[in-house]
């Protein structure tokens, strides 16, 4: 099965070749935190593609903010190209969860849980996240299913 990073790496070459510049360079800079991100410890470590995911997420997001900061100085031009960038990276992120999907991930963990016998309270909340993390894996904001998973147990 096709890796994010594989992907990423494909497209950069897809790029090259067809001379997509602005695509090309934002790519690049993924792949090169990535490297960076893999190598830069004391101890290499394999970025598997959840983590692929929550990188590219920041990376977008620090783009949005930086478009931003720079249509409140006037620059539109740069703020444009942020915004193009951003708008690159968020491709290859997966489809966003509706907040429908996201009660039904929870409520489905609960009741895996409760179905296993176990006495469900918020002191249980850290078991029911780790359930719901693995599914949701940054396709929903993790803050508003910590407070739909709250909500669901009391």
């Amino acid at each position: 099965m096709e890796t994010l990073k594989d992907r990423l790496r494909a497209d950069m070459t897809a790029h090259l070749k067809a001379g997509n510049k602005v695509e090309l360079t934002t790519v690049r800079n993924l792949l090169g935190e990535i490297n960076t991100r893999e190598k830069g410890g004391k101890t290499p470590v394999e970025m598997d593609d959840s983590a692929v995911i929550s990188l590219l997420q920041k990376e977008a997001a620090r783009r949005r903010e930086t478009a931003v900061t720079y249509k409140e100085a006037g620059q539109e031009d740069r703020a444009a190209a942020e915004e193009q960038e951003a708008a690159i990276i968020e491709a290859y992120l997966p489809a966003a969860l509706s907040e429908d999907e996201a009660k039904a991930i929870v409520s489905e963990a609960v009741a895996t849980l409760r179905a296993d016998g176990s006495e469900l309270g918020m002191r249980q909340m850290g078991a029911v996240m780790k359930l719901v993390t693995e599914k949701v894996a940054g396709r929903y904001d993790g803050k508003s299913v910590s407070n739909m998973v709250k909500a669901e147990l009391a």
